[in-house]
């Protein structure tokens, strides 16, 4: 098989599934609360998640990092303003 047909059958791979909650147990009680409150929001930016939670900024980007590693949320940038991302949760229900 040559390198461009294996290339072609990575990009024919469909994308991986989210999280579920059972990937989301075993995290810092700020990373579930950030999960909670994106549950309910649907979508969010980093400041809007520490005015809902309370918690400062530095605990959310922890939060959100955790979240990202456990692959439970998704991010992108927003339109209305390239510089902020917009965090929304991605778990399977």
């Amino acid at each position: 098989m040559s390198a461009s047909e294996r290339f072609g059958r990575e990009q024919e791979s469909e994308p991986e599934p989210g999280g579920t909650w059972d990937d989301v147990r075993d995290l810092p009680p700020s990373a579930k609360l950030v999960a909670k409150v994106l549950e309910y929001n649907e979508t969010m930016t980093q400041q809007q998640l520490a005015e809902e939670t309370l918690l400062p900024a530095r605990t959310v980007r922890y939060a959100l990092t955790r979240l990202d590693d456990e692959g439970v949320i998704e991010s992108r940038f927003s339109f209305s303003d390239a510089r902020k991302r917009l965090y929304s949760l991605d778990i399977e229900t």
